[in-house]
C-alpha cells in the first residue's frame, strides 16, 4: 500500500464512480484523468448492470491512496549584484591592483569585458560564461566611477573594454559605453589615441555579425556607423586638440589597395561625415581621399593597358551602374565571383580581369561619394562657400593630380564643376595658363597643364566660343614666342631640348579639330556652331592670328608635326586641307624619311608623359621621340559617376563634307598608315 503524507481530494458525482482497475490502468498509460468525476458510492450501485446509455460507475478501492507528482525545483540564480555594491568592487580591484596588492579581482573584471557574446564552441553553442547584460553594465557604471585611477598601469583593462563587444548591444548601453570612452580620453590623455583608433577601426567595411549579438535585436549597418559618429563626435567635442591625433590615423586606416570596393566607398563616405562635426579636418580628409582616388585610377589605366584592347573594353562594359551601388546592409551573401575566382583552376587572366572590375567600383563609389559632397555649395551655397570649394579643389589638382600621369577620371571634379560659372572657368584657365608660363616651373609641370588646359577648352561644353578663342590666341602668342626663341638653334626636331614647344603646338592642333567652328571668322560675327556647319567648306574662313601661328610653327625647323601625336596631326591635316587653311600632307611624307638627332638623356625622358616610339625609317632605323597623346578630359567611362558630367561635355562631331565622304582626300587614301590613324580620329577614344 502506497502512503502519501497529504490526502487526495475526491470530487463527487451523483451518477457514475470509476472502478479502481480503470484508473489503475489509465495512470500506467498515462491516459488524462482529470475530467473523471470522482465520489463514494453504494456496493449495490457497482453491481448493477451498466446503462448502454450511461458510463459504467467507477468505484476507488478505499485502500488505495494517490501520490501527487511534483516537480523538481530550478537552481538557484545568484542574484544581481546591485550597482553599487558592483561599483565598490571595481574601486576596491583597481586599488590593489595598483598599489601591486592583488590583481585577482582586477583580471575577473578584465574577462568580464574579454568575453565574446557571439563565441560559440565545438558543438556550435554559444558561450556559458557571458556575463549578463546587467552585470556588465553595472561594471561599466564601477569603471566609468573610477575612472581617474585607470592609469597606465590599469592598460589591460581599458584594452579590454576598447576591444569588447559593445556596437550592436542596446541604445543605453551605447550611451554609456560613449560616455565612458569620452572620461576616459578627457581624464587620461593617453589613452585618447586608442580610444579614436578604436573608433576609426569601425568606419571601414563592418564584420557580419557586428549587429548581431545573442540576446539583443538586430542593428543594421547605417545605424551601428551613426553610433560610432556620436562617439567621435562626442569625444571631439569633449577634446578639441584631439583633432591632430585623429587626423594620420583617419590616414593610416584607409583600407589597402587589395581591400574590396566596399570598404574602401564605405571608408570615404565615413571620412565625409567626419568632416561634419570636425571642421577643421577638411582639407586632410578631402586631400587624402583625392590621393587614394589618383591611385586607383592609376593603377585601372596601367592594368588596363596590359591587356588586350578589346577585353579592356570589355571589362569597361561589364560594369553596370548598378553594381556600384553598395548598400550598406546586412547581406550575407558572398559574391559569386569570389568563390569562383578561389578556384585553383581560374586563370590568372581572369583574376586580372576580376581585380580591374573591383578596382572600377572603387573608384566610381568613392568619386560619386566625392561628387555629392562638392555639389551643394556650387549649387545652393554662397559666393563664399563656392569659393572655398573651388579654391580646395584648385589646390588638390595642383598638388596632387597635375603631377600624376596618367590619372583618368578624377580631374573631373575640377572639370565638373569649374564650368559651374563663367567666372571659375576664367580662374581654371588662368591657373592653367600660368603654369604654362611659368619657367620656374619643371617643363613636365608646364606640359601637363598645357594638356589639361586644351583638353579643358576643347571639351568643355559649358566653355564660351570667346573663352577658346582667347585660350587660342593666348597659346598661340606663347608658342610663337618660343618658335623665335628656339630656331637660332635648332637644327631639327627634339622633343627633349623643345618640349614646351611641342607642348604648346600640340594643344592648339587639339583645340582645333575640336573647336575649329568657335575660330572662324563667322563665329566672330556672332553665328552658331551649327549655323557654321551649315556653311559651304569654302566659304568657313579662319582669322589671320589662326592661320599665321599654325603656318609659321609648323613650317619652322622645329618641325612640330613629326613630334606630336600621329592621331592628333592625321586629323588636323585632314581638316586643314578639307578648309583650304593649309596642305601639310607633303610634310607628313617628308617626316617619314627623316631621321630624329636624338639627344638622349635618361634622366630627362624618365617621365612616360614622353612614350619612346620606336619606327622603321626608309632611310635606316631610327628612335624618334614623340609626344603622348594624353589629355586628361577625354571621354568618361565609369558607369554611375558619369552622370554628372553628361551634360557638361563635348563630344566628337562630324565635319559636314569631310567625314560623309573620306573618299575625297586621295592623298590620305594613298597613305595606309595616316588611313589607319584617321579612322580612329572620328571617335571620342582617339582625340
Amino acid at each position: 500500500m502506497l502512503v502519501t503524507s497529504s490526502p487526495v481530494s475526491i470530487l463527487k458525482t451523483p451518477k457514475s464512480t470509476p472502478s479502481t482497475t480503470g484508473i489503475k490502468h489509465r495512470m500506467m498509460m498515462g491516459d488524462d484523468y482529470s475530467d473523471l468525476s470522482l465520489s463514494p458510492s453504494s456496493s449495490s450501485d457497482a453491481e448493477t448492470s451498466p446503462s448502454p446509455r450511461k458510463r459504467t460507475r467507477v468505484k476507488f478501492d478505499k485502500e488505495v491512496l494517490m501520490v501527487p507528482y511534483k516537480e523538481e525545483p530550478e537552481p538557484e540564480r545568484k542574484p544581481e549584484k546591485s550597482a553599487a555594491v558592483v561599483r565598490e568592487e571595481v574601486r576596491r580591484a583597481i586599488q590593489r591592483h595598483v598599489s601591486g596588492t592583488d590583481s585577482e579581482a582586477y583580471d575577473r573584471i578584465k574577462e568580464t569585458f574579454a568575453v565574446d557574446p557571439r563565441r560559440r564552441d565545438e558543438d556550435n553553442m554559444f558561450a556559458y560564461d557571458v556575463p549578463t547584460h546587467t552585470s556588465l553594465r553595472h561594471h561599466l557604471l564601477g569603471l566609468l566611477s573610477n575612472v581617474a585611477s585607470l592609469d597606465r598601469s590599469c592598460n589591460g583593462l581599458v584594452q579590454a573594454v576598447l576591444n569588447s563587444v559593445w556596437l550592436g548591444r542596446d541604445e543605453s548601453y551605447i550611451k554609456l559605453y560613449i560616455r565612458f570612452l569620452g572620461n576616459l580620453a578627457a581624464a587620461q590623455g593617453s589613452y585618447l589615441g586608442a580610444v579614436l583608433k578604436m573608433l576609426v577601426n569601425f568606419l571601414g567595411e563592418l564584420p557580419k555579425d557586428t549587429g548581431k549579438i545573442p540576446g539583443y535585436p538586430s542593428v543594421h549597418v547605417p545605424v551601428l556607423y551613426s553610433r560610432v559618429h556620436l562617439a567621435l563626435r562626442h569625444v571631439m567635442q569633449l577634446i578639441p586638440s584631439g583633432s591632430g591625433t585623429l587626423s594620420p590615423l583617419l590616414s593610416a586606416q584607409f583600407p589597402f589597395a587589395s581591400d574590396s570596393a566596399k570598404a574602401n566607398i564605405a571608408y570615404t563616405r565615413n571620412l565625409i561625415r567626419v568632416i561634419s562635426y570636425a571642421p577643421e579636418l577638411q582639407g586632410d580628409i578631402l586631400s587624402l581621399i583625392t590621393e587614394k582616388l589618383v591611385k586607383i585610377d592609376v593603377h585601372i589605366q596601367v592594368d588596363l593597358e596590359d591587356i588586350e584592347d578589346e577585353v579592356g573594353e570589355d571589362v569597361l562594359q561589364g560594369v553596370s551602374p548598378e553594381s556600384v551601388m553598395i548598400e550598406e546592409d546586412d547581406s550575407e551573401d558572398d559574391d559569386d565571383n569570389d568563390s569562383v575566382l578561389s578556384d585553383d583552376s581560374v586563370d590568372d587572366e581572369s583574376k586580372r580581369i576580376k581585380a580591374i572590375r573591383d578596382n572600377i567600383l572603387k573608384l566610381d563609389g568613392m568619386i560619386d561619394t566625392m561628387f555629392e559632397y562638392y555639389a551643394p555649395p556650387f549649387t545652393l551655397g554662397s559666393l563664399d562657400d563656392k569659393e572655398n570649394a573651388f579654391d580646395l579643389l584648385m589646390s588638390h589638382f595642383q598638388n596632387i593630380i597635375l603631377p600624376t600621369y596618367r590619372s583618368r577620371h578624377s580631374q573631373f571634379l575640377l572639370f565638373h564643376f569649374s564650368q559651374s560659372s563663367p567666372i571659375l572657368v576664367d580662374r581654371f584657365a588662368a591657373m592653367c595658363t600660368e603654369l604654362i608660363f611659368n619657367k620656374t616651373q619643371p617643363a613636365i609641370m608646364r606640359q601637363s597643364a598645357a594638356a589639361y588646359l586644351a583638353s579643358f577648352v576643347a571639351r568643355g561644353a559649358h566653355i564660351s566660343g570667346e573663352v577658346v578663342r582667347d585660350v587660342f590666341d593666348l597659346l598661340g602668342t606663347y608658342l610663337n614666342s618660343l618658335r623665335l626663341d628656339y630656331e637660332a638653334t635648332c637644327r631639327g626636331p627634339d622633343l627633349r631640348r623643345y618640349g614646351p614647344f611641342y607642348s604648346t603646338a600640340q594643344a592648339l592642333l587639339y583645340i582645333f579639330c575640336f573647336r575649329w567652328r568657335d575660330l572662324t571668322t563667322a563665329a566672330l560675327e556672332g553665328d552658331t556652331p551649327d549655323q557654321v556647319d551649315e556653311l559651304e567648306p569654302e566659304d568657313i574662313m579662319f582669322p589671320p592670328s589662326v592661320k599665321e601661328v599654325l603656318h609659321q610653327a609648323i613650317h619652322s625647323k622645329l618641325n612640330p608635326l613629326k613630334v606630336c601625336s600621329p592621331a592628333i596631326v592625321s586629323q588636323f591635316a585632314r581638316m586643314s586641307q578639307h578648309f583650304n587653311l593649309m596642305y601639310v600632307f607633303s610634310i607628313l611624307e617628308t617626316n617619314k624619311r627623316l631621321r630624329v638627332s636624338s639627344y638622349r638623356s635618361i634622366g630627362a625622358m624618365a617621365d612616360p608623359r614622353f612614350s619612346q616610339v620606336e619606327r622603321e625609317i626608309r632611310a635606316g632605323d631610327d628612335l624618334g621621340y614623340q609626344l603622348d597623346a594624353y589629355f586628361p578630359f577625354d571621354p568618361y567611362q565609369l558607369p554611375r559617376s558619369r552622370r554628372w558630367v553628361e551634360n557638361d561635355y563635348v563630344h566628337w562631331r562630324g565635319i559636314p563634307g569631310l567625314d560623309e565622304d573620306d573618299d575625297s582626300d586621295s592623298e590620305a587614301d594613298d597613305n595606309e598608315s595616316d588611313e589607319d590613324l584617321s579612322d580612329g580620329t572620328e571617335t571620342d577614344d582617339e582625340l
